[in-house]
């Protein structure tokens, strides 16, 4: 699975989980931290995790594992680094305080509309 794929795969497990604000970012141009960046909020603490466990599991059904994960422990915020795919689920608190959006405004904002549910 390419990063692209991985990451379209991502956006779609947690729009299905009901994760709010997805965006995803091509971050490949201006970092070499990875190809993108999805970033997603859960409505509670409680979301945030269960929208990681439903990655974490879906992805591996797929035969990815991640990398890392940090910040299970929050109640705010979860980073599942896939190396080339960086995942962060916030709460809205988290999201609005760290506002990754901004900072990597530079990156493409990747267009998910034909990938997310029609409901």
């Amino acid at each position: 699975m390419d990063s692209k794929e991985l990451a379209i795969a991502a956006v779609q497990i947690l729009d299905r989980k009901k994760a709010d604000q997805v965006h995803l970012i091509n971050i490949s141009e201006i970092s070499t931290l990875g190809d993108y960046f999805v970033l997603a909020t859960g409505t509670s603490g409680t979301h945030v995790k269960s929208l990681a466990d439903e990655l974490e599991f879906r992805l591996k059904e797929k035969g990815v594992s991640a990398a890392r994960v940090e910040g299970y422990r929050s109640n705010s915020w979860i980073l599942l680094d896939y190396e080339s795919v960086i995942i962060h689920i916030f709460t809205p608190e988290a999201r609005a305080f760290y506002d990754l959006d901004r900072l990597w405004e530079d990156g493409v904002s990747e267009n998910i509309e034909e990938y997310l549910t029609q409901e």
